[in-house]
């Protein structure tokens, strides 16, 4: 039986990004569990309606695609000024159209945020379920996940905190359950 998918999306394009190491860090960790693959979000424009036709950017149908195609998500993100970053915002109204049709609706996502802060990025935690609730993506419910102190748990581009990511993986377990749940649909097909 195949792995299941599960496709990372990092709230920050810094190549020294915190959150993008505790994605790579977090798929390494679960090779026998599931394929986890980092999208980055350089190439994603700002929102445009008028660019969000049948034929979107480049980038946003490549991001619609990998959402589509994986299983489950898993978004990494940063607080700025009490939210999460503007690139993540972008991506997620990108993601969240075109209406009723969007493929990250109905898909079980598991959220974290990380911050040099002592409260981890709680703020943006909050604002990120709520943005995703919104969609109608499926976040995965659990305590919340924020690494408070990132810059003292990250070395050489990875994860280094092993309780962190101990409980970081609990979390990729959680989401891997609410994937193996049937649907409404599944049930309604069987």
């Amino acid at each position: 039986m195949a792995l299941p998918v599960l496709l990372a999306i990092s709230g920050s394009l810094r190549r020294g990004s915190y959150n993008t190491a505790i994605l790579t860090t977090l798929g390494e960790a679960i090779t026998d569990k599931a394929a986890l693959t980092v999208f980055a979000l350089n190439d994603v424009p700002l929102y445009d309606q008028d660019a969000d036709t049948d034929t979107p950017p480049a980038a946003v149908a490549a991001l619609r695609a990998a959402i589509g195609a994986a299983d489950g998500i898993v978004i990494a993100a940063p607080e700025y000024n009490h939210g999460i970053s503007g690139v993540l915002k972008n991506a997620l109204d990108w993601a969240s159209r075109p209406h009723g049709k969007a493929t990250l609706t109905g898909k079980p996502v598991f959220t974290l945020t990380s911050s040099p802060g002592a409260v981890g990025g709680a703020r943006a935690h909050a604002q990120l379920n709520e943005t995703l609730a919104s969609i109608g993506a499926r976040v995965v419910l659990r305590p919340q996940a924020v690494v408070g102190a990132v810059h003292e748990k990250i070395a050489d581009g990875r994860l280094t905190d092993q309780r962190t990511l101990d409980f970081l993986v609990a979390g990729i377990d959680d989401l891997l359950a609410d994937i193996a749940q049937p649907t409404t649909a599944d049930r309604e097909a069987s």
